[in-house]
Order: C-alpha cells, then structure tokens, then sequence
C-alpha cells in the first residue's frame, strides 16, 4: 500500500508540474515578469535547455541517463533491501522522482524545460515546481539519513568493513 501511496505522490508532483508549466506558457509571453507575491515570488517564463543554473546546456542525453540510472538505483535497491530506507526517506525519493520526470517530460516533449519562479527578494536562478520538489527532497533526504537514521549509517560501515578484510 505504502508503495502505491508513493506512486500517487510522484504523480501528483508530476501534474501540479506540467499544470504550471502549461499555465505560464499559456498565458505569460516568454521573458515577461509577472508580480506574485510582490517583494517574494514573480512569475517569469523562461526556457531552460541545461540543468540547474543553466549548465550543461543541450545535454539532454545526460539528463536522461542521470534520470534512468537513479529510477534503477532506488527501484533495485528497495526491491533487494539494499539500503536501509525509512518511511519518510521514501516519500523524499518519491519527490525527487516527481520532479525528475515532470522536467524529463518537458525535454521529451518541449526540447527544454519551462521555468517560471523567481525570487524577488534576492538574485537566484529562475526554476519550476519539479526544482522545489527535486532540491527539498534531496535536502530532507540527505538531512535525514545522516543525522536520523542509525541503520542506514550501520549499513554503510557493515559494507566497508566487508572490504577492508
């Protein structure tokens, strides 16, 4: 159940996503800022080709290898308990996951990924909702399994004292 749960949350990441991608290309002409929560959050439709910051620019084969090898890597290692994964350290992956395929889908289908959020309060990279849920996911996920989860830490020392006999 907790799986199909899972799922569920990665598709609705995904939808919300696409949803406003597909609003800010409908109605915000590419370049153009739109105030949102003035002195916080504007809205400014840009195309990104890269990844973030811009990097990597027009290697949209990169991306999908990076994606295909973190979608087997966490699949293999759930499917052969692996690693030690928590509950909560599921549902980061399942968030890393949502965002990842909204922005795969884009370069599948649009040849880049739409961006659209902007800080007005200080000078950041413009990004989407598949970026929010990709950078919080990995932040909570990395926060977690390095100061909460004892076993998965245990794991990692039973595996290197394997190879150091």
């Amino acid at each position: 159940m907790l799986y199909i749960l899972l799922g569920l949350f990665s598709a609705l990441i995904v939808g919300l996503d696409q949803l406003t991608k597909y609003l800010t290309v409908a109605y915000i002409p590419l370049w153009e800022h739109r105030s949102f929560l003035p002195g916080v959050l504007g809205l400014t439709y840009t195309q990104n080709t890269g990844a973030a910051f811009s990097v990597f620019q027009g290697q949209d084969w990169l991306f999908f290898l990076i994606f295909a090898l973190f979608c087997l890597f966490i699949v293999w290692s759930v499917w052969k308990k692996l690693l030690p994964f928590t509950t909560f350290e599921l549902w980061c992956l399942a968030a890393i996951f949502g965002g990842g395929l909204g922005n795969l889908l884009d370069r599948v289908f649009r040849g880049y990924v739409v961006d659209m959020l902007e800080t007005e309060f200080m000078t950041f990279p413009i990004f989407n909702v598949a970026d929010c849920f990709i950078t919080c996911g990995t932040i909570l996920l990395l926060i977690h399994v390095l100061f909460f989860n004892k076993e998965f830490l245990k794991s990692e020392k039973k595996g290197h004292d394997k190879t150091a006999k």
